[in-house]
């Protein structure tokens, strides 16, 4: 208590010589004896305001600054936001552009063998009893799909359907180890058995091609196509198959082993096209990257040592 009364002593007495100075200060400003008083005063409260705003502005600057944070990281989350928006909207953009090259390429490809094709999109990868190797798209029997349509893409084939849902559908891929399809060489109409490889077969990046005459022409950079079931199912005729990358001697054997890289990337897959009605003409060469006019080309001679 004695000190608290003493400091509102000295408060109030400095208070009050204020208020006398100011008054005398306000009537006299042209006595010069009060000149020196208002100089020594003034430097007193101008010292003491320093000394107080030295204390006051780090404190006011400390609560300007968590306040300026507070704001700060307002904006930075908005603007984290936005930045991830903007990144979705350009992801979008990128894979509607890159779909969209993806089926007119399909479309061309299906226009150049005569094709009447339902486009699709693949939209999940599964198995189905009895397949390793099988992927789920967007159309089904609604759309005019049923079980051994073709499936194809714009580089080539990519399988068949094996289950036609209402919406959706089952394809299960060429690379498959249950799959097969009649193939024929380029050129000539030496014909084969293509067949999946699973597991073995690099995940997909290769397909087993069996000639099945062993005396036949047969080397690296051959490209193959398929040859063609009755009626069109469960392959058209003329789709790009592969291109042959190893050869393998298999001496004594009926038949000789290739191994082929499938023009369809078959471990990645997004829009496809279902073949529902084949050519009344096959296309034989003519769609292969490429691929020469619809003629018959001549036979090739045998060459054994091949």
């Amino acid at each position: 208590m004695r000190d608290t009364r003493r400091t509102r002593i000295v408060v109030g007495t400095l208070l009050a010589g204020s208020l006398v100075l100011i008054t005398l200060d306000h009537r006299s400003e042209n006595v010069p004896v009060l000149g020196p008083i208002r100089g020594v005063v003034a430097g007193a409260f101008g010292a003491a305001e320093r000394a107080t705003a030295a204390v006051t502005e780090p404190v006011g600057a400390f609560f300007g600054a968590l306040a300026g944070a507070s704001t700060a990281q307002r904006q930075i989350q908005q603007l984290s936001a936005e930045n991830g928006r903007l990144r979705g909207e350009l992801t979008a953009q990128r894979l509607d552009k890159t779909r969209a090259t993806q089926l007119q390429g399909m479309l061309g490809l299906a226009g150049r063998g005569g094709y009447r094709v339902v486009p699709a999109q693949v939209i999940a990868r599964r198995s189905a009893p009895g397949f390793e190797e099988a992927v789920e798209i967007d159309a089904g029997a609604k759309d005019g799909l049923r079980r051994d349509m073709t499936v194809l893409n714009a580089d080539g084939l990519v399988g068949r359907v094996v289950q036609a849902q209402a919406h959706t559908a089952t394809v299960v891929l060429l690379s498959d180890p249950a799959s097969s399809a009649g193939a024929r060489l380029e050129g000539g109409n030496e014909l084969g058995v293509v067949s999946g490889l699973g597991q073995n077969g690099s995940d997909g990046r290769f397909v087993r091609f069996r000639l099945l005459d062993s005396a036949a022409p047969l080397t690296v950079g051959h490209r193959i196509v398929s040859f063609g079931s009755l009626q069109g199912t469960p392959y058209v005729a003329g789709v790009p198959v592969g291109v042959i990358e190893r050869v393998e001697a298999t001496p004594g054997e009926l038949t000789r082993t290739a191994y082929a890289r499938p023009f369809a990337d078959l471990t990645s897959l997004d829009v496809v096209g279902v073949v529902v009605q084949a050519p009344a003409r096959a296309p034989r060469d003519s769609v292969l990257p490429g691929g020469q006019p619809d003629v018959q080309k001549p036979r090739k001679k045998r060459d054994p040592k091949v």
